[in-house]
């Protein structure tokens, strides 16, 4: 597919690819059309196939690379549109950074974040090992300072780091829920000028869910001593979470049992942190590659999904995947190691709302769910036969012999391959929905990387109006004014429940649609639970406690306008 004069590509699409990721000279001037970039990235990922193919069947690999990112049917992370073929070629977006209880390994871990977001990447940090405040420091016969002081020195870090960069640095903060200091953590966000280069999130345990569900205390270790050191009521800790969620969107939840239990590679140790928006589980040091099938291009004339379209897409998409592992330029030897060991791909999809909008389905409806099973279902399936397929002629990841899979009879070339990630500007380069959120609303304004706003109008509601015979410039003028079309009687009741908003959806249905996802994905799943401004800090209540009995590994809330800044806003919001 031939871009020519990018007529392909909407005008916030063209917007976002200069600004960030098409190639520059010294001066500053454009010298990369899209088409280029495309181009550029698939002959550079097509090159690991040199390791196992001949250079023609290369050739044809860059090819087939060209059509599927041109064509916009897949998209990787950013880091690979920006890097590959080019002086960086780092290309992954999720690392953690392990951080041990000692100056020099946080220190050591900062530096190391520094050369991450230098090269585009996000990091994730557990800081349940550091000892906490007032405890005792041997060394120096001192007391700690605590998890949450040194979390403010690798913000600061972060803040200086992303003056320059393409990509806003981005950083996951987790501590466990049984950590001494649980209370500061939960609140360090009550100032909006703390940590507003982390996302916050508490490792709920099993025994915390179990000793909230009977009104009960539980124990806070310390991660010095392993001993227990006093106990809290699970509630006044639960309540803690809930009113800071809903002041701030901060902390989220992961359920770290839950996750554990989905380790593919027990032998090689625990998940203690995911990535910035909570997707991807990764053990110390590793990192993960991701990528997206934009479902809207699955379908076929008939207006349903074509299945051996989306079969083909899955295939191309893995091995797009597993090659981006050869031919990444790692920051860090021990991260080039760690990853090449389990070899971790996420492929997952972006456009899911947008599907709904064609197929007249509305998001928050049963057959929704069963179409979002049924889709993602097929999507791990073929996600593993392609895995299978390529370890059959490259052989399987490294631990493969400690994984979970030789007693499944399952041999894979890595070790997971299915993650759904949010697909921010991804998806604006698609020109598709987010990842598989519901639509955000039918006007907005989407802020980007250097304060620039893109107005979005869904196209698909706009052509709906024409049809149906109810389109007028006023009725386009009241849909800026609230981004919803619920209750306005010129709108027919079918086109108002086929074109749900994210406010106009029960925060249940968010939470089901994420469990429903969560069901056939090996990591996790990227989902915002969004909240009008209204909403109460019972109805956060509700969404934790829905997410942990549907299935879900985590889960985050946002309240409309809650933060002084926020990406996505209605169109005549005050942050216009």
């Amino acid at each position: 597919m031939q871009l020519k004069d990018r007529s392909s590509l909407s005008q916030n699409a063209i917007t976002v690819l200069e600004k960030r990721y098409l190639k520059r000279d010294p001066e500053g001037r454009l010298i990369e059309t899209p088409e280029e970039m495309f181009r550029r990235v698939a002959n550079n990922i097509a090159e690991a196939d040199r390791r196992y193919r001949s250079p023609s069947q290369a050739a044809e690999t860059a090819e087939i690379f060209y059509e599927l990112l041109s064509s916009l049917a897949f998209l990787p992370n950013s880091p690979t549109l920006m890097n590959a073929g080019r002086e960086l070629q780092q290309l992954s977006a999720c690392f953690v950074i392990p951080v041990e209880d000692s100056l020099e390994s946080i220190f050591e871990a900062i530096k190391d974040t520094a050369l991450i977001h230098q090269s585009g990447g996000g990091t994730g940090f557990s800081f349940t090992r550091l000892r906490p405040q007032n405890d005792r420091v041997l060394s120096t016969s001192g007391i700690a300072s605590g998890p949450v002081s040194f979390m403010k020195v690798f913000n600061m870090a972060t803040e200086v780091i992303k003056q320059g960069g393409a990509r806003r640095g981005a950083n996951m903060g987790i501590l466990r829920v049984d950590h001494p200091d649980i209370l500061d953590f939960i609140t360090i966000k009550e100032d909006p000028r703390e940590m507003v280069n982390f996302n916050l999130s508490v490792a709920v345990t099993d025994l915390f869910m179990e000793a909230l569900q009977k009104d009960e205390a539980y124990p806070l270790v310390s991660p010095r001593t392993g001993k227990e050191v006093r106990r809290l009521p699970a509630r006044m800790v639960f309540n803690q979470i809930v009113q800071a969620a809903w002041k701030s969107g901060d902390p989220g939840i992961i359920f770290i049992d839950r996750i554990n239990r989905d380790n593919p590679t027990p032998a090689l140790g625990n998940f203690e942190s995911t990535n910035p928006c909570g997707e991807q589980p990764l053990l110390p040091n590793e990192s993960c590659n991701l990528g997206s099938v934009n479902l809207v291009k699955m379908l076929s004339h008939k207006r349903e999904i074509d299945y051996p379209k989306l079969k083909e897409t899955v295939w191309k998409g893995v091995h797009f995947l597993d090659n981006v592992i050869d031919q990444n330029q790692y920051p860090l030897p021990q991260i080039a190691e760690a990853t090449h060991r389990t070899r971790k791909i996420g492929l997952g999809v972006m456009g899911f709302a947008d599907l709904l909008t064609e197929l007249s389905i509305p998001y928050d409806s049963d057959e929704a769910l069963r179409f979002a099973e049924e889709i993602m279902s097929f999507i791990r399936r073929e996600a593993r036969e392609a895995s299978a397929a390529i370890a059959k002629e490259r052989g399987v990841f490294p631990a493969y012999d400690q994984s979970i899979y030789p007693r499944q009879g399952i041999r894979l070339r890595n070790a997971t391959t299915t993650t759904i990630a949010p697909t921010g500007t991804l998806s604006v380069i698609a020109d598709c929905s987010s990842g598989i959120e519901p639509l955000y609303a039918l006007s907005y304004h989407r802020r980007v990387l250097g304060g620039v706003r893109l107005p979005e109008l869904n196209a698909r509601f706009v052509e709906a109006a024409r049809r149906g015979g109810f389109y007028s410039e006023a009725l386009i003028a009241r849909v800026a004014a609230t981004g919803s079309v619920r209750g306005m009687a010129e709108v027919p009741e079918e086109i108002q429940r086929i074109f749900v908003t994210s406010h106009d959806l029960a925060p249940e249905f968010h939470i089901r649609m994420q469990a429903a996802f969560q069901k056939h994905t090996d990591n996790a799943v990227s989902k915002t639970v969004n909240f009008p401004r209204e909403a109460t800090p019972q109805d956060v209540e509700k969404a934790f406690l829905l997410a942990y009995r549907e299935g879900c590994k985590g889960v985050t809330i946002y309240r409309d306008m809650s933060r002084d800044e926020q990406v996505l806003a209605c169109a005549q919001s005050d942050y216009c």
